[in-house]
């Protein structure tokens, strides 16, 4: 590893013990980065990821290190620990995966709802900007969510298309008639900001060695719960018992299934700029079932 001398400093600073590389592997984790298991000379074990060109995402990392702190500090949901992070890496715990429990899904859905209504906040943002993939993602504090949804979510990913096709396009037609009426779905919700994960699809949740869900590479902000499971339900979702479990805590508020199916959107409208084409259509059909 190119940066293992600044990786082995960083450890030892934040650990006060002398970190010295013994050998390193190349593991899955986070889809757009390198991501280690390195082993050190004394038997410590830490999960690594770096980015080859983690330059032309600044705060990356910074941002992650952050959103896992404030996440672990709420001892609601299990995440990775966070030792140490540089602009170049992230240095996590290492967590064994296990096989889930049987309920599993119960557990998950009661955790996130505990997190949430521990989490309040008056404001809507972030402390920075984070990367949704490597989408760059907008946290500018606001006082309402509404403004916030609509410039710095919906509004800006379908600025990012705008920059990819013509004025005519049929979707950006439709986003344009969501953003004149996003009142109708947002105006009347009367909940505080809550900490999210932001990126929970099933890729981003395991369970640990004891069985029990852990949450990892987060895009996290204050925002409205239900964006929450906007994103969850994307690639199918984590089921019904899981956002039952969710509901038993902290019920959902009267409109939640049409305001979760744009919060969804936000996430498709994301991949179409990510991935391209193969998403269109989704976010096409999201809309029209929207207006």
């Amino acid at each position: 590893m190119k940066l293992q001398p600044r990786i082995e400093a960083a450890i030892s600073a934040a650990t006060g013990r002398e970190a010295h590389c013994k050998s390193h592997r190349m593991v899955t984790g986070g889809s757009i980065n390198d991501s280690r298991i390195v082993a050190l000379e004394d038997g410590r074990d830490y999960f690594v990821k770096t980015h080859a060109q983690a330059g032309a995402y600044p705060g990356m990392f910074c941002a992650e290190y952050e959103a896992l702190s404030l996440l672990l500090n709420t001892g609601t949901v299990r995440v990775p620990m966070p030792v140490t992070v540089d602009e170049d890496f992230i240095v996590l715990e290492v967590f064994s995966h296990g096989n889930r429990k049987p309920d599993w899904p119960e557990l998950l859905g009661r955790q996130l709802a505990l997190l949430h209504r521990q989490t309040s906040r008056e404001q809507f943002g972030f402390n920075r900007d984070n990367y949704l993939g490597t989408t760059r993602q907008p946290n500018r504090w606001a006082d309402d969510w509404l403004s916030f949804w609509r410039e710095q979510r919906l509004g800006w990913q379908l600025q990012l298309f705008a920059a990819k096709t013509d004025a005519g396009d049929p979707l950006l037609r439709l986003g344009d008639r969501l953003l004149t009426g996003l009142d109708h779905y947002l105006g009347g919700i009367d909940e505080p900001a809550v900490l999210l994960h932001g990126d929970l699809w099933s890729g981003n949740a395991a369970a640990d060695e004891i069985g029990d869900p852990i949450i990892f590479d987060p895009a996290s902000y204050y925002g409205q719960r239900e964006a929450e499971i906007g994103m969850m339900r994307l690639f199918g979702g984590f089921g019904p018992r899981c956002e039952a479990a969710y509901a038993e805590v902290w019920p959902l508020q009267p409109g939640s299934e049409q305001r979760i199916a744009l919060y969804r959107l936000y996430h498709e409208l994301n991949h179409l700029n990510l991935f391209g084409d193969s998403y269109y259509q989704s976010c096409i059909s999201t809309m029209k079932a929207l207006a």
